[in-house]
């Protein structure tokens, strides 16, 4: 696939948050613990609110746009993915999840080093950014959760 416009990225984009949402989806009514399976109707609300913010996003909006520094907390960085399951513990679903979202910013950061356009450019870095505070909301939860109760 082609990303040469801004309706190119924007689409590319919507299907990569389609496919998570309905990956976290299909994987809720096999989830054998009840509180995996309330992470993964959060996990895929998420996605849908992304995919909200995407289909209501405009040259306009990416043009105004200034990149806020999103900290990375790196927790997951250097722990080991495991593939969705409907075994997972809740400290192995935040680490798919998040790495998910890292292997995202990668993706439009490499994207936007890419591009010749400056109007991508800037749509990908918005992604990034994007991308960036969704796993610093899973590591949040996974410090919370899993590193405090250590």
């Amino acid at each position: 696939m082609k990303l040469s416009t801004f309706n190119d990225v924007i689409n590319f984009a919507i299907k990569r948050e389609e496919d998570a949402i309905q990956g976290y989806g299909s994987m809720i009514d096999v989830a054998k613990n009840p509180g995996i399976g309330k992470l993964l109707q959060e996990l895929q609300e998420e996605e849908r609110n992304h995919k909200k913010l995407l289909l209501e996003l405009t040259e306009g909006k990416v043009e105004s746009y200034t990149p806020t520094k999103v900290i990375n907390l790196k927790i997951s960085d250097y722990l080991e993915e495991d593939t969705l399951e409907a075994e997972m513990d809740f400290q192995q679903l935040l680490i798919f999840a998040a790495k998910k979202e890292q292997n995202a910013v990668e993706l439009y950061s490499d994207l936007a080093k890419e591009s010749e356009s400056e109007e991508l450019r800037k749509l990908f870095e918005f992604l990034v950014e994007q991308e960036k505070s969704h796993k610093l909301k899973l590591e949040t939860e996974y410090e919370k959760h899993v590193l405090e109760s250590d």
